[in-house]
């Protein structure tokens, strides 16, 4: 988003109550490296192919990876 650095921009407004970082963003994105890039293809495929797992099962999944 771009922001006028004095009004609420309409991105935020949409945004449900609760906490969050907002952090200046460069230009331009740095440059992904190639490995950055297939992983990133590789996702979008799986994605494409329904292979997907909902939000409350990846918290489970990282919990457990995390010993919590």
């Amino acid at each position: 988003m771009t922001w006028n650095g004095k009004d609420v921009p309409p991105e935020l407004r949409e945004l449900p109550a609760g906490r969050y970082v907002v952090e200046a963003a460069e230009d331009e994105a740095p440059a992904l490296t190639p490995e950055e890039e297939a992983g990133i293809e590789a996702a979008l495929e799986s994605y494409r192919q329904g292979r997907v797992v909902d939000s409350k099962r990846t918290r489970e999944i990282i919990d457990a990876a995390l010993g919590r």
